[in-house]
């Protein structure tokens, strides 16, 4: 069945870039963090880019989560208070609650939920990379932004033709699927396209490209640790409709990413808890 429209890259990059900015000051800020000689002023000055995202570092790091004592009202102070690596962290949070601003009407998905099921991901995949030659805040970022596509489609669909079938699980056996039909592209190449045109490294770009269906002939470690990921959201209750099927775990998967069964298994109360102590920025 022909797609219901089909949606060129014009289109597709224009309703991107309505998105926030943070996602490109998370990029920016796991490139910092993987040079040793990165100081605190300049994870403050790439945090401060964005405004929106400013104010809720701020406020998360006023949690007792982080035991401070005292209002921290500056992102100079946040980050002091933080430390490096939490800092990714807040960003990454901050970022999903930003993004992810609305409930997606074409994917019958609320905001809350997507805005979760992202946030586990990104923690199971800085958690398994850990143990692997993957860097670990690459792999947080890859977990965070393989969502992009499908708010970007998700935006086009709005005021397009209303006769278009809005995803259905009884219906589709996945998201790619269904946006094969209705959009002549799935929302893993949309996110492609737009990383792609944001300058992130190539790594993560091919990692979210191939995510979903990293091939089993040639799989390679940072598709195939996003995949694993996604096995550990799943079963700690965050996986998405459409993408269940996506969630097996392969002898050919573990290979290439350098993991074990076990090791995947056991990432999962790790991730648990970051995702517990990080999920009241989500809101």
């Amino acid at each position: 069945m022909p797609a219901a429209f089909a949606v060129s890259r014009d289109v597709i990059l224009l309703h991107a870039g309505k998105l926030p900015a943070a996602p490109q000051v998370l990029g920016g800020l796991c490139e910092l963090l993987q040079d040793v000689n990165t100081d605190l002023e300049q994870i403050a000055e790439q945090v401060r880019m964005d405004p929106a995202l400013s104010a809720r570092v701020i406020r998360m790091s006023n949690s007792v989560v982080f035991g401070g004592r005292g209002s921290v009202a500056s992102v100079d102070e946040a980050v002091g208070r933080v430390g490096f690596s939490e800092i990714v962290r807040l960003v990454g949070v901050a970022t999903v609650a930003g993004l992810v601003d609305r409930s997606l009407t074409a994917y019958d998905l609320t905001a809350d939920r997507l805005r979760e099921s992202l946030l586990m991901h990104a923690l199971a995949s800085e958690t398994l990379a850990g143990e692997t030659s993957v860097e670990p805040h690459t792999a947080y970022a890859g977990g965070l932004l393989r969502g992009i596509g499908m708010m970007v489609l998700d935006r086009v669909a709005r005021g397009r033709d209303a006769k278009a079938p809005d995803f259905d699980a009884t219906k589709f056996a996945s998201y790619a699927e269904w946006e094969r039909q209705r959009f002549g592209i799935t929302a893993s190449e949309v996110a492609t396209m737009i990383l792609e045109d944001w300058r992130f490294p190539a790594e993560l770009i091919r990692g979210i490209e191939r995510h979903l269906e990293p091939a089993d002939d040639t799989a390679e470690p940072f598709p195939a640790l996003l995949n694993l990921a996604g096995s550990v959201a799943a079963a700690n209750g965050f996986c998405l409709a459409g993408e269940q099927q996506a969630w097996t775990v392969t002898p050919a998967k573990l290979a290439a990413a350098g993991l074990t069964a076990e090791q995947v298994e056991g990432a999962g109360e790790q991730a648990r808890t970051a995702f517990e102590r990080h999920r009241h920025g989500l809101y």
